[in-house]
């Protein structure tokens, strides 16, 4: 094992920058470079700070870790591969730079506390015979790591499906809400034009913008997070941002251009009083100015109001001429959503049914008569008649 061609090697690296940035490869890299330098305490301060990261990353070895981390980055050789364009200088970098990175990995433990025990005196001895391994092996290559881009994308935006926008901070979201269509119950014709229009998002046409409006507990929202669990839906991403932090969305919309992967930036809950700053935020994110949105990005919003933005009795009191500008301007946000898809409230009928169905699902024994007059007084007191108030009847029994 030649520590100094490994550690020239490591500081040669080009086409992964961002790797040589991340916790557990500043404890790797200051392991080779405090070894290679003689200094052997050190050396054994940072072996033991590289177990404890790879332990908080989770991952049981170097190898396991470095290939996740090279499977993920965001660097500009997976970029490349992912749109299958060609850079003979950049492909050169990173199989070099892999290299590097196969050679780090392919020392195991016992080679690095012999290493150790060389530099250290007959006192550390023991500490270093009892100190805990990581697993050795070397699971990841170029080739391997190149088809992976090409096929299935690269960086956060192939590991990850969901992501919440949060003060211009991207935050991935490991395990998100997504109800499964059994949950969704009812408007089963409003859920087929979101997907269809969906889908034609993900086939790379340029698609319209989707404002879901109507009464709370109809599953507006859930409707939008249950594409992610669509067959044919591998592509989609969603990236959930509350009004209050639309700021910085225009500029992480520009990045998302040329990327594989179809993007719905999702606004839950969405209406605007006057004067509201974000107004105008929304409306560059919907039309854009000079920029026109990139077409593999569409803004899918939820609002109990049709027309997104508080009204108030003085502005419909105000004069002729202003009063009708100032409705035309507050209604003509949401003109801008070319797909407006209304939840109405169940009526009676309807919300005995959903009751029913409920009822049988969770094996509630009552008879029937009972159970709609328990529904309809539980519906006078605690909501409108939706499928979230039939739910939290059923619930309640």
């Amino acid at each position: 094992m030649n520590m100094k061609t490994m550690l020239a090697a490591l500081q040669g690296i080009t086409a992964y920058k961002d790797i040589l940035s991340q916790p557990v490869m500043e404890c790797a890299l200051r392991l080779v470079t405090r070894t290679v330098h003689g200094d052997g305490l050190g050396g054994l301060e940072a072996y033991t700070d590289l177990f404890y990261r790879l332990r908080m990353e989770g991952c049981a070895g170097l190898g396991v870790w470095l290939g996740q981390a090279l499977r993920w980055s965001e660097s500009p050789y997976p970029r490349l591969a992912e749109r299958e364009d060609r850079d003979p200088a950049l492909e050169q970098a990173a199989r070099l730079d892999i290299s590097a990175f196969e050679l780090l990995a392919s020392v195991d433990c016992d080679k690095w506390l012999a290493q150790l025990g060389r530099l250290l005196d007959s006192d550390y001895q023991g500490v270093l015979t009892s100190l805990p391994r990581w697993q050795g092996g070397v699971p990841f290559s170029f080739d391997g790591l190149t088809r992976a881009y090409q096929q299935e994308g690269a960086g956060r935006f192939a590991r990850y499906q969901a992501f919440v926008w949060d003060s211009g901070e991207l935050i991935p979201v490991a395990r998100p809400d997504c109800p499964a269509a059994s949950e969704l119950l009812g408007y089963d014709n409003q859920r087929i034009e979101v997907e269809r229009n969906t889908r034609a998002l993900l086939e790379g046409r340029y698609v319209n913008n989707v404002l879901l409006y109507g009464e709370s507990g109809t599953g507006k929202s859930a409707t939008v997070k249950n594409l992610l669990t669509l067959p044919g839906m591998e592509e989609l991403r969603i990236i959930e941002a509350d009004k209050e932090n639309l700021g910085g969305l225009p500029a992480l919309i520009r990045t998302l251009d040329g990327r594989r992967q179809k993007f719905i930036v999702f606004i839950d809950d969405l209406t605007f009083d006057r004067d509201d700053p974000t107004y105008s935020v929304l409306k560059t994110i919907l039309e854009g100015g000079v920029e026109r949105r990139p077409q593999n990005v569409a803004v899918y919003a939820t609002s109990n109001r049709r027309h997104l933005v508080r009204q108030t009795i003085s502005e419909r009191a105000g004069d002729e001429m202003d009063r009708s500008e100032t409705i035309r301007e507050k209604t003509s946000l949401a003109d801008r959503f070319g797909v407006r898809i209304l939840f109405q409230g169940l009526n009676k009928p309807e919300f005995l049914a959903l009751v029913d169905m409920l009822a049988e699902q969770h094996r509630v024994e009552l008879p029937q008569e009972e159970l709609h007059r328990q529904a309809m007084a539980w519906e006078r007191f605690h909501g409108a008649q939706t499928p979230r108030t039939a739910l939290q009847f059923i619930l309640s029994l």
